[in-house]
């Protein structure tokens, strides 16, 4: 088997993941994370100096790591990071001369592809008709799919990350900033075109999602393999808006890294919820990485998009 490195340069972590594999199969062995924040470095559109030398220095700790361990097959892609900001071929020269690497940046509708190939990729029941949603730093996939084909996927440009950038203040935001936070998504989802056919399942994918099962999981009791239910969701978001120290002390327990991004991603996910009709929310393990190792390191053909 061979072993490669996939680095994944989002908007709020920038993640290394190792795997083995071979024609068919593959195996992680070790996933780190950085939360570098790329989308606070964002100004008037553009990547900042110290933003692109914070993306520097992650990758250049990322392959110093793949050398230490013998291995010298290491791949880098970009998502909303990179891809929604004004001087992308400037940062993706800066971080190659300064690095070595070169960064892919893979657009909106290739994310969302990649993100349903890799959650699902020999997960059971994956071929039954629901929604893969990606709540990311800085963007959101919303895949549709029915028996293996994608009915329709879209990426929309707001993520946990941004959406604390562009209207919190403080650490939490206030009641007037969560009435802008969910009028803005509401508009970005009613912009989309969102929310036909009803979706009664979630496959969540994401920091977000993740923070969320963790959190439900240290109210409610571990249910290993069970999903969270919308009304769970729904408790979380009005447990934790309160924004009060038992807010802080709740997410310091359970999701840390997520203390400031939690409650807008938690809009985001409440509000997909209410569009999609949705009933239940999984969590999966495996996301956009997954899914670009699958495609472009070991050849699996992509799902198919339904066209009309």
């Amino acid at each position: 088997m061979a072993t490669c490195g996939i680095a994944d340069v989002g908007s709020n972590t920038m993640r290394l993941s190792i795997y083995q594999y071979d024609e068919n199969t593959f195996k992680p062995l070790l996933n780190k994370k950085e939360m570098a924040g790329l989308a606070g470095y964002v100004k008037e559109g553009a990547l900042s100096a110290e933003g692109i030398q914070v993306a520097c220095k992650v990758l250049a700790g990322f392959r110093s790591i793949l050398e230490n361990l013998g291995i010298h097959e290491f791949h880098a892609f970009a998502t909303a990071s990179l891809r929604n900001i004004s001087n992308t071929e400037e940062a993706l020269d800066a971080i190659r001369s300064a690095t070595g690497v070169s960064v892919v940046v893979v657009t909106g509708a290739e994310e969302a592809a990649l993100s349903y190939q890799g959650a699902l990729h020999g997960v059971p029941g994956s071929g039954e008709s629901g929604l893969l949603a990606d709540i990311g730093g800085g963007s959101t996939e919303l895949v549709v799919y029915e028996k293996g084909v994608i009915r329709s996927g879209r990426s929309l440009p707001m993520g946990s990350l941004t959406l604390y950038t562009k209207f919190v203040s403080g650490l939490f935001p206030t009641l007037e900033e969560s009435k802008a936070i969910r009028q803005y998504v509401r508009e970005e989802l009613e912009r989309a075109g969102t929310g036909e056919p009803p979706c009664r399942h979630i496959q969540g994918v994401g920091g977000t999602i993740r923070a969320v099962g963790k959190l439900c999981a240290d109210l409610n009791g571990p249910r290993p393999g069970m999903p969270i239910t919308a009304q769970e969701v729904r408790d979380l978001y009005r447990l934790l808006k309160k924004g009060d120290k038992g807010t802080l002390r709740q997410i310091l327990r359970s999701a840390p890294d997520r203390v400031h991004t939690i409650l807008p991603g938690l809009i985001i996910l409440n509000s997909v919820i209410k569009c999609y009709g949705a009933e239940t929310v999984s969590v999966c393990p495996q996301g956009v990485r997954e899914g670009y190792l699958l495609k472009y390191v070991m050849g699996k053909e992509a799902p198919h998009v339904q066209t009309g």
